[in-house]
């Protein structure tokens, strides 16, 4: 009988500096040597970002995990970008470890636009649809060599059973807090709605951070260090956590979305969020009135019926 994955504690980030990037980029890409260093407004946790100059970004893994995902990017988003409707990062030359920092980076092309937000999106349908489109023709390009789920993308594209350990942990701490049973209902129907097995390439953390608005229209996609081929019900999350309802219809139909990947897709989310709620419990701020609305979300539709998700 096989096992999930340990995904053991989490990585051990490390500092970077601008200073340290002033020197990598000197001393590796002299062309680039001039253009002024800035940290950005709002980093990440995988990497840390830099403004290169007006039109490029460096991008370093904050820990060796993150790492593991710089040659994969080198090696496959020139591929995908060629195939996809929206602008997506395409690596400009890959650096090697200097200057006190010991793991390889990136620089790439700045992509414009702000993160998309439900206050930002100017048609929550029009949105939807054209989310779908991206993934769909994502989903279309052809899988072969592509990277299976593993470490690299913390096996993103396998089965949701690698997070039961982290949901059932979540759950604990928010008994008496949220409607546990309803959610395990809902995990269950997840774990067991089955996968058809052919491999689709995805992106892995379809997030609001990760979609660039321009004008309120999605503009582009950002961050592709959890993509992979293998199931794409991750990707399905966004659903929930960010389209509305009308939106989730139009997803759902251009997606062509059947009821099992939907079910796994209802999976991922109610994961993401329950770890969001159990990571926040009793701070009354913004992320955890979000993180329980989602939930409401969630709980009223996968049961196929009105739920709450506050007790």
């Amino acid at each position: 009988m096989s096992t999930a994955p340990d995904l053991g504690p989490a990585p051990e980030r490390i500092p970077v500096d601008v200073e340290q990037v002033r020197r990598l980029v000197a001393d590796q890409f002299p062309q680039w040597a001039d253009l002024p260093v800035q940290a950005v407004s709002d980093n990440g946790w995988d990497n840390w970002t830099f403004h290169l100059g007006d039109r490029m970004l460096v991008r370093l893994p904050s820990a060796s995990e993150y790492a593991l995902a710089v040659g994969k990017e080198h090696r496959w988003l020139p591929v995908l970008a060629a195939h996809l409707p929206l602008p997506i990062p395409v690596p400009l030359a890959k650096g090697e470890p200097g200057a006190g920092y010991v793991f390889p980076w990136s620089i790439y092309q700045w992509l414009d636009g702000e993160p998309a937000g439900v206050d930002r999106i100017a048609d929550p349908v029009r949105f939807a649809g054209d989310l779908a489109g991206f993934l769909k023709a994502l989903q279309k390009v052809d899988t072969a060599d592509g990277p299976r789920p593993g470490k690299h993308n913390w096996f993103r594209g396998g089965t949701l059973r690698t997070y039961d350990g982290l949901l059932q942990q979540a759950l604990a701490a928010l008994a008496g807090h949220v409607d546990v049973d309803l959610a395990r209902e809902i995990w269950t129907t997840a774990l067991d709605a089955r996968w058809d097995g052919v491999e689709r390439w995805f992106h892995g953390d379809v997030a609001q951070g990760n979609l660039l608005l321009n004008d309120g229209q999605l503009a582009a996609v950002i961050d592709f260090g959890t993509c992979g081929v293998g199931d794409p019900a991750c990707d399905l999350a966004i659903a929930w956590t960010l389209l509305t309802a009308d939106g989730r219809r139009v997803f759902r139909e251009r997606l062509s979305v059947g009821e099992a990947t939907w079910a796994r897709g209802c999976g991922w989310a109610l994961w993401k969020t329950l770890v969001t709620c159990a990571y926040s419990l009793g701070d009354a701020d913004e992320a955890d009135a979000n993180a329980l609305r989602v939930l409401d979300e969630i709980f009223s539709e996968c049961v196929g019926g009105p739920g709450q998700a506050r007790r």
